[in-house]
């Protein structure tokens, strides 16, 4: 789980400070940073897992023949910076399974991880260019200092209780200078325990970061690079989402929603095979999934992946109420990216941050109360201790959706807009995330910046004028009874046909 990110140089993001909750809502007008956030969380979990180059292509350029490695690097006057830092406060699994499938557990389970990664002219790529990493810490955050951190609305002897584990003295990863000289830089990674042994990387050298190179010898740093791995930006696209998946699919949904239909199967095999004796109707996943999915569209009667041994295919097929078999193919887009959603929520073995790009898309407005209470029903609940029926799990969406600004704690919201800086003489537009007054944050963290309402009535309006009377965000979100759709008589309409959703 992501509580704190802290970003500088990378795209349009300049000084930026976020603090995030389990649930957390996005809006703002186009270009104001809302994607680069995303991406900037997308290269965070790349360099988790891959080169510094190939963390870079992966959000500027992935599948290009050539482009410019600089464009990841905030650019004013035709100037770019010459490095860019991270700062992220996370919350890590305490215990996982390694690549070779046995049990590790982390000695403390609330760190810091900061990467400072610079551009390098390099004659020999003239297009590329190259990244140095220069600073790499992993360190931890005690126990007595949690609270401190951690202030978004939560039960602390409990769910708290639940995460928060363990100490340490020392920190995991850490950064030393050995000179005035550029490119001087030592890192040191440190194993756990009182006598752990240190090794040494020359860090100008290094064509990756130390975490991602770790091994399960370091228990606590490689699951802080798992939880990174973990990290998501899906962008669900229908074609993606209804394709037949090959019966040696590994489970798990895509970025772009594909493998849905091997991930369904597996679910329903998984739930089938270990709830049998306990409760018959556990096994029945396809029936959950078919009633949840009917909330968005009465004509769904079941749900079900079809397992074709002789093409080795599985197929997702929705069912109606005559009968009639729909291939995912001739399923509207609005059922399938709902389809996903359900099927993150299930898969309770995918923990971490999942960010979710305009989750209304081609969803019927009167049903987008359900997918928002959906994905609110993904994100661990903080007032229960986290467990398997409740995962450590985070959700992150933006949305420009008037609706879902209306469903949405005051609390969970921040609005991206571009706000002047000057620096150097320089004068350029960051992008800039704002929560509302009386909120959590605003309390916590008096320096945070913050937008008026009216400020936030007057840009919906802007962009959708006849759902201005419709809007009611209360910043006064801890008087609510409760977040959920299904208090709210008026949200409760009638069901659009299968074919409109």
């Amino acid at each position: 789980m992501l509580t704190r990110l802290k970003i500088s140089g990378f795209k349009n993001l300049v000084d930026v400070d976020i603090r995030f909750g389990p649930f957390n809502c996005i809006t703002g007008v186009n270009g104001s940073g809302k994607s680069n956030l995303f991406d900037a969380i997308k290269f965070l979990s790349a360099l988790s897992d891959r080169t510094l180059i190939d963390a870079a292509i992966s959000v500027c350029g992935e599948g290009e023949k050539t482009f410019d490695i600089r464009s990841i690097f905030h650019c004013a006057g035709g100037n770019y910076n010459s490095e860019m830092s991270f700062e992220a406060e996370v919350i890590i699994p305490e215990e996982g399974i390694d690549d070779l499938g046995q049990k590790v557990k982390a000695s403390i389970t609330f760190l810091r991880y900061i990467v400072t990664i610079a551009y390098r002219a390099d004659n020999s790529l003239p297009s590329l260019g190259s990244l140095e990493l220069v600073r790499e810490e992993l360190d931890r955050i005690n126990l007595q200092d949690a609270s401190k951190h951690l202030k978004f609305p939560h039960k602390a002897g409990v769910w708290r209780k639940s995460v928060i584990k363990g100490r340490r003295t020392l920190p995991f990863i850490k950064t030393e200078n050995s000179g005035k000289q550029k490119g001087s830089s030592i890192i040191k990674l440190i194993q756990d325990g009182i006598k752990g042994r240190t090794k040494t990387f020359q860090a100008a050298s290094l064509p990756r970061t130390v975490l991602s190179a770790v091994t399960a010898e370091n228990p606590t740093v490689f699951l802080a690079r798992h939880e990174m791995q973990s990290w998501r930006v899906l962008r669900l696209e229908p074609s993606s989402l209804w394709r037949p998946d090959k019966f040696a699919t590994p489970p798990g949904l895509g970025a772009d929603g594909s493998h849905l239909s091997a991930t369904l199967y597996y679910l329903s095999r998984l739930r089938g095979s270990s709830n049998k004796a306990s409760d018959n109707k556990a096994a029945l996943i396809y029936d959950q999934i078919a009633l949840r999915l009917s909330k968005l569209s009465e004509d769904v009667y079941k749900v079900r992946v079809e397992h074709d041994e002789k093409r080795e295919l599985l197929t997702l097929e929705v069912v109606d109420h005559d009968g009639t078999v729909h291939r995912a193919n001739s399923v509207s887009s609005g059922i399938l990216r709902f389809l996903a959603m359900i099927a993150l929520k299930l898969d309770t073995r995918a923990g971490g941050l999942i960010c979710l790009e305009e989750p209304e898309n081609s969803i019927y407005p009167d049903r987008i109360p359900e997918v928002l209470k959906l994905l609110r029903d993904i994100a661990t609940n903080p007032k229960r201790p986290v467990g398997p029926d409740n995962p450590l799990r985070q959700i992150i969406i933006n949305t420009h959706s008037p609706i879902i600004l209306n469903q949405v704690f005051a609390d969970n919201l921040l609005f991206a807009e571009l706000k002047e800086l000057e620096r150097a003489g320089l004068k350029f537009k960051r992008a800039c995330f704002s929560c509302l007054p009386d909120t959590w944050r605003k309390k916590a963290f008096p320096e945070s910046d913050t937008v008026s309402k009216d400020r936030l009535f007057s840009y919906l309006k802007s962009i959708f004028p006849a759902e201005e009377q419709a809007l009611d965000i209360n910043p006064k979100s801890k008087h609510k009874k409760s977040e959920s759709t299904d208090d709210r008589p008026d949200l409760q309409m009638r069901l659009p046909s299968f074919s409109d959703v």
